[in-house]
């Protein structure tokens, strides 16, 4: 997963950390709550990552070229190495992966499935977009995690290399075809209502990540920060859009 370099992250205003966020693993486990979260937190990003890099691998099989079909292979190596850490991860801290996994497996696999693009194009558009806002959304929640767990998100957040990738492309199939634009801009558009409802529904169903996002364990989270949270990354949406040569 991750959040290419030429889009503007959107992350909570800087403060100082407090509560849970000034705290480590050990100290912030303590809370039965808050595990529960952490595990869910990660049992979802794993499944993301893993899903990632069969997208990825699925996606070299549509690239035009040998070179286009290399550099998708070694970012879904990378995606692959973020899930071996959360995987690791989760073990460390007596969870078993499958089973922190399972809960986020049918949204992801429904996501995916609903969202199946039909060209090359499609597919750089999809893993741009739609990795972006993943990794926007753990961004922000991450500002309320403790140390070790933000350090390792963060970790497993970082660039592939897929967003630039997928901006060259795009922008320049879009210079050579112009109506190629519109077309890629409906899909971005779709792709974004579908990662975020996506992204309601499972936080709604799973409680301790609801209570993480709207305060509870949490430190600093509240209902109204929760929509600024969106608006943050609507607007990191629409600058990505732009990047693209695309219209939000």
């Amino acid at each position: 997963m991750e959040t290419p370099d030429n889009a503007t992250v959107p992350v909570a205003a800087a403060q100082e950390p407090t509560g849970i966020a000034a705290q480590d693993w050990e100290t912030a486990s303590a809370e039965p709550q808050y595990r529960a979260a952490v595990v869910d937190l990660l049992g979802a990003l794993a499944y993301g990552e893993l899903a990632a890099f069969e997208r990825l691998a699925e996606d070299a099989k549509l690239a035009p070229t040998l070179a286009d079909k290399a550099a998708l292979a070694k970012m879904a190596a990378a995606e692959f190495g973020h899930f071996d850490r959360l995987n690791d991860r989760l073990r460390a801290i007596d969870a078993e992966p499958t089973e922190a996994m399972e809960p986020f497996a049918k949204a992801l696999d429904d996501f995916h499935r609903q969202t199946a693009p039909s060209d090359w194009l499609e597919g750089l558009v999809k893993a741009y977009v739609g990795d972006s806002i993943a990794s926007d959304f753990y961004r922000e929640v991450a500002a309320r995690l403790d140390t070790d767990t933000r350090a390792l998100v963060l970790a497993v957040l970082d660039d592939t290399g897929h967003g630039n990738f997928a901006v060259e492309k795009v922008r320049a199939a879009i210079e050579a075809e112009p109506r190629v634009g519109g077309r890629l801009a409906l899909w971005a558009r779709r792709l974004m209502g579908e990662a975020l409802s996506q992204a309601q529904r499972v936080v709604a169903d799973r409680d301790a990540l609801s209570t993480m996002l709207v305060g509870g364990v949490a430190d600093g989270f509240d209902l109204a920060e929760v929509g600024r949270m969106f608006s943050r990354i609507t607007e990191a949406h629409t600058k990505r859009m732009a990047a693209l040569g695309l219209a939000a």
